[in-house]
C-alpha cells in the first residue's frame, strides 16, 4: 500500500534543525517504506531551486511552485516576481514542476495587506492558465474571496489544500473540477467540519497530504510532520467513508497521479 503525499515543503529549515541527516535521511527511508509519491511545494521564488533541486534527486519526488501569499508580503513589485516566476517555470518537464503554488489568499493576521495578496493571487492563475498548469490553493480564512477568485478563472483547474471550507463551498468547486485534499487537520477531534466535507465528496476528486512538516495528525499533533505519518490521515479517511484503508489509498494515489498528470 503505497501513499501519494499530494503536498509537502521537504526543503523547510525544521528538518535539518530536528532531523540528524535533516530531510534526505527522512525521504530515503520512506520511499523504501510505505511512501511511493511526494510532490514538494515551494512558496516562494527564493525557495523555488531548492524544491526543485530536492525533487530532482527521487524519481518519485515532484516540485511545485509558486507565490505563497504569506510570502508576498516580502515583495514590492508584482510584475517583477511575476517574471521571476515565469522564468523559474521555463523547461517545466525537465525541472519535474507539476503545478503552481502554492498561491492563494491569507486572512489571518491583523493587518493583512489583502490588495496586495489578490494582485499575487489574480496574476498567478492567469499565469497558469497561460502554461497550463494546474494551481495549489491556500486558503485560510478568506473561504469567500478564495472561491470568488478562482470563479473568475474558469479555464483553470485545481486543488484547495488542507481544506477548510463548508460543505457547500467544496461541493460548488468539484462540480466546477476541482479537488479537495486533507491533511493531518481532519483527525483532530475539532474537526467537524472538515470530516463532514470529507464523508460527501465524490471519490474521485479526494488527495490526501501532509504539508509537512506542519499539521501532523493525531496522536503525533504538535510533532514535526512528515508523510509516513499520512497514514493516519489515511486511516481516519478510511473509516469517515466506511471504505478499507487499501482502497483509499489507492484511489486518492490515482487521483493525484491524474491532477498532477503523472504516470504511477
Amino acid at each position: 500500500m503505497k501513499l501519494f503525499d499530494s503536498h509537502a515543503h521537504y526543503y523547510d529549515e525544521r528538518f535539518s534543525e530536528e532531523t540528524e541527516g535533516g530531510a534526505d535521511a527522512i525521504l530515503s527511508a520512506l520511499f523504501s517504506e510505505n511512501v511511493g509519491w511526494i510532490v514538494n511545494v515551494g512558496t516562494s521564488n527564493e525557495n523555488a531551486a531548492e524544491c526543485i533541486n530536492q525533487a530532482a534527486k527521487y524519481k518519485n519526488m515532484y516540485a511545485a511552485v509558486g507565490i505563497h501569499p504569506s510570502d508576498c508580503r516580502h515583495y514590492s513589485d508584482v510584475d517583477y516576481e511575476i517574471d521571476r516566476l515565469r522564468r523559474i517555470l521555463d523547461d517545466k518537464e525537465e525541472k519535474k514542476i507539476v503545478a503552481l503554488g502554492e498561491i492563494g489568499l491569507d486572512y489571518h493576521y491583523e493587518g493583512t495587506d489583502k490588495a496586495k495578496q489578490m494582485a499575487f493571487f489574480e496574476r498567478q492563475l492567469s499565469l497558469a492558465e497561460e502554461l497550463d498548469l494546474p494551481v495549489i490553493i491556500h486558503d485560510r480564512e478568506a473561504h469567500g474571496d478564495c472561491f470568488d477568485t478562482v470563479c473568475r478563472h474558469p479555464n483553470v483547474r485545481g486543488v484547495f489544500h488542507s481544506y477548510s471550507g463548508s460543505a457547500e463551498m467544496a461541493l460548488e468547486l468539484v462540480k466546477r473540477g476541482w479537488y479537495i485534499s486533507f491533511s493531518g487537520v481532519l483527525t483532530f477531534k475539532n474537526a467537524h467540519k472538515v470530516k463532514e466535507v470529507a464523508a460527501i465528496l465524490p471519490e474521485d476528486r479526494i488527495l490526501i497530504e501532509t504539508d509537512c512538516p506542519y499539521l501532523a495528525p493525531h496522536p503525533h499533533r504538535g510533532e514535526m510532520n512528515h508523510s509516513g505519518l499520512m497514514s493516519f490521515t489515511l486511516a481516519e479517511l478510511a473509516d469517515i467513508r466506511c471504505v478499507s484503508e487499501e482502497k483509499m489509498a489507492e484511489f486518492t494515489a490515482k487521483n493525484a497521479a491524474k491532477f498532477f498528470g503523472i504516470t504511477l
